[in-house]
């Protein structure tokens, strides 16, 4: 009989699939190897046990123990399975951009779940990582795995996941590509399959706002894609990136579960259409595996439910425009106005009753020619709030009150950054021509922009 001792003895040997319908068109052989049909549902369950007995023999881990761990959601399952057999206590600290269905599933292993706000540094002490950091020095028995920086996240892959490719493709593999997260799958099977053939290209797909490929703004896939390099990541391994937008990566999931039948999660979205990509450029000969992570069970609220996807604009209506379109639709207002760090506060006032804005970039001295230029801003809201409460700050420069300057958004960026930056959180955002600032925009002249769209639309 072939029975397993237990579930963790389930983990790995994932199958591959041949992707004939998302691919057709394309002239190389695509696969995906699916993680998701893993026991926990995902890639990360490689990764829990081996954590946990090297931590177990270094004496890190003793029985009664509590591990504690910040996680996307999949790594808590890998480790809450671990935990279950074998008796820990296990607390996950979560991002608040997690879905619903990846909390219930941490509690229903008996994990205790601990949401913490994503639009905080890494350092704040809000964090999930930090606040894991703290939990795991206040409880009795702590242990910190630290997926992030643990050598046994890529040595899991390096000693499963790279010899089951390198089998499983006889050897044949041309492109390896990854949704890149804590890097550790990339690493530990990227090095395995560069010993075997150095020629094997391992292409990272990289969420648009993570740090690996560009500048750092908030994005809604989840469990890829970071804001600072973890110490389980080695960027040399990688010989080529594609930065992918939360509506390609979403779109594309989609696609795969209803062309291939296969229901995958936002970050094999991301991989897939990576994988796409690279295939336009290359012929016959070439083989590309494109690892599926895990599974859209974990999404069914939001990357399968319609209304969702509608709300955040990644169905339905998408106007394909461009920052500097919305600037030039602004009609009767001055492209830029800025008030100057030592003006008074009360002349900061009129000019945006003047204008009629609600927000204006702070400069040195009161000249606008490029970005460096600005200093600042200051806002309507924050700036009652302290005049509310000290009178006499209407008298004071405007130094004295104002904030960090507007994040920087360039004419030529596809209209769905700023959707993307507005919905994250930022008031307004500075529109820029290479290094001359040129608009301010906000919400409302977004929401303006679109309605004006869809009634031109409609009237055609």
């Amino acid at each position: 009989m072939t029975i397993a001792a237990d579930v963790l003895g389930l983990v790995g040997h994932t199958p591959l699939v041949r992707l004939s319908r998302v691919g057709k068109g394309l002239r190389p052989t695509i696969v995906a190897k699916l993680e998701h049909l893993n026991p926990g549902g995902s890639v990360k369950d490689r990764i829990g046990l081996l954590m946990i007995e090297d931590a177990e023999r270094r004496g890190l881990l003793k029985p009664g123990g509590t591990i504690v761990e910040p996680t996307s959601g999949n790594t808590g399952v890998g480790l809450a399975m671990a935990a279950a057999i074998k008796g820990y206590r296990l607390i996950c600290t979560m991002a608040d951009k997690q879905s619903q269905e990846k909390r219930d599933l941490l509690r229903a292993y008996g994990a205790e779940v601990v949401i913490c706000p994503s639009a905080v540094p890494p350092e704040s002490p809000e964090s999930y990582y930090k606040v894991a950091e703290r939990l795991a020095r206040e409880a009795p028995g702590g242990f910190l795995p630290n997926q992030y920086y643990n050598p046994m996240n890529p040595e899991a892959h390096y000693r499963t996941t790279g010899p089951e490719i390198w089998e499983q493709t006889e050897g044949k593999l041309t492109h390896l590509v990854v949704g890149v997260g804590t890097g550790g799958t990339v690493t530990g099977a990227g090095k395995y399959l560069k010993e075997r053939d150095p020629k094997i290209q391992i292409v990272g797909a990289d969420p648009r706002g993570s740090l690996y490929t560009g500048d750092i703004h908030p994005y809604k896939v989840e469990g890829i894609g970071e804001d600072f390099y973890p110490g389980t990541f080695d960027p040399a391994l990688v010989d080529r990136w594609v930065r992918v937008s939360d509506r390609d990566s979403f779109l594309t999931a989609r696609r795969v579960t209803r062309e291939e039948g296969i229901l995958i999660g936002g970050s094999s979205g991301t991989a897939m259409f990576a994988a796409l990509e690279i295939a336009k450029e290359l012929d016959e000969r070439a083989l590309i595996l494109v690892l599926f992570a895990d599974s859209g069970r974990s999404y069914l609220s939001k990357i399968y439910n319609d209304e969702w996807m509608r709300q955040n604009g990644f169905l339905g209506f998408v106007v394909p425009a461009t920052v500097g379109d919305v600037v030039k639709d602004r009609a009767g207002t001055p492209e830029l106005i800025v008030v100057s760090k030592s003006e008074s506060v009360r002349s900061a006032i009129d000019t945006m009753q003047r204008y009629g804005i609600s927000q204006i970039p702070v400069t040195g001295d009161g000249r606008a020619a490029t970005l460096t230029d600005i200093v600042g801003s200051v806002q309507e809201k924050t700036m009652l709030d302290r005049v509310f409460r000290e009178p006499a700050l209407v008298d004071e420069r405007v130094e004295r009150v104002m904030e960090a300057p507007f994040p920087v958004v360039q004419a030529t960026d596809d209209i769905e950054r700023l959707y993307q930056e507005l919905s994250g959180g930022a008031p307004a955002l500075l529109a820029a021509r290479d290094d001359r600032p040129v608009s301010v925009i906000t919400k409302a002249d977004l929401l303006e922009f679109v309605a004006h769209q869809r009634r031109a639309t409609r009237s055609r």
